[in-house]
């Protein structure tokens, strides 16, 4: 069942937790509230699994969507491990595509990739890609230009144990998180593709065998700010134009598996 997004946020607003502020978006026991391909999606010993058995199982990237209405300012924290030599993340203020497929999602990501300079990074499924890697603060501009504002260590994890990723989305502004650190942040002002709303959901990828497994999701409501604009006189001392980046990392660190030839 679907709910307007007014009505979501009155929600969470009379459901947080008076100490923290937070409101769980999973109860430990079933699928109650999300909507996803239930041939890939299972709830044991307390965490949502999603699983991909090869190359052969899915023809797209298929997710887990939250029905609980749209997200638009938030903080949101998911404690998420990966098996398999593959990928997934978590996608916020992003729209379903049904002309591809259910369960098909477009739309801003915090990566959970094997690979250090992936994980955590902002990026668009089914969109503009990779916006910052892990390490990176950046901002697109009006015309869809993309700057590189800073850099910093990336932040290292094994994707194989459970770590806690964080987004923080304040107006055109967005921050990921590994463990509390900074991985990448994305200040977008291109308006005519960026996004102030839109749905969460879990990626599960296609290709390699892999599985993704949730045990906490909460999110926390802020109060919606309005875009900041872009003013190339406010741009901090070194900034530079850069090309989008690109990726020899597709699924994981080793090769893509190929399907099975069909006899």
């Amino acid at each position: 069942m679907r709910f307007p997004a007014l009505l979501s946020l009155l929600i969470f607003a009379a459901t947080a937790s008076a100490e923290d502020g937070f409101t769980a978006l999973f109860n430990g026991k079933d699928l109650t509230g999300w909507d996803g391909d239930p041939k890939l999606w299972k709830v044991e010993n307390g965490e949502i699994i999603g699983t991909c058995t090869g190359p052969d199982a899915m023809p797209h990237n298929s997710f887990l969507i939250w029905r609980g209405g749209e997200v638009k300012d938030f903080e949101l924290h998911a404690t998420v491990r990966v098996e398999g030599d593959n990928n997934s993340g978590i996608q916020y203020r992003s729209r379903e595509l049904p002309e591809v497929a259910p369960w098909v999602i477009t739309g801003y990501q915090i990566d959970i990739h094997p690979a250090t300079e992936h994980t955590g990074m902002t990026y668009e499924e089914k969109g503009r890609g990779i916006f910052g890697l892990n390490g990176t603060n950046v901002l697109l501009d009006p015309a869809g230009a993309l700057w590189k504002l800073s850099m910093h260590e990336p932040v290292k994890v094994d994707v194989l144990q459970w770590n806690e990723y964080t987004v923080i989305a304040r107006g055109n502004h967005l921050v990921h998180k590994i463990n509390g650190r900074i991985t990448s942040e994305l200040t977008d002002c291109d308006e005519s593709k960026l996004a102030l709303a839109g749905l969460l959901a879990i990626q599960l990828h296609r290709g390699n065998p892999n599985s993704v497994h949730i045990k906490d999701l909460r999110i926390k409501v802020l109060p919606v700010e309005a875009p900041q604009p872009f003013d190339a006189a406010k741009l901090p001392a070194g900034a530079q134009k850069i090309e989008k980046p690109r990726t020899k990392s597709p699924q994981g660190t080793g090769p893509v598996l190929p399907p099975a030839t069909k006899k």
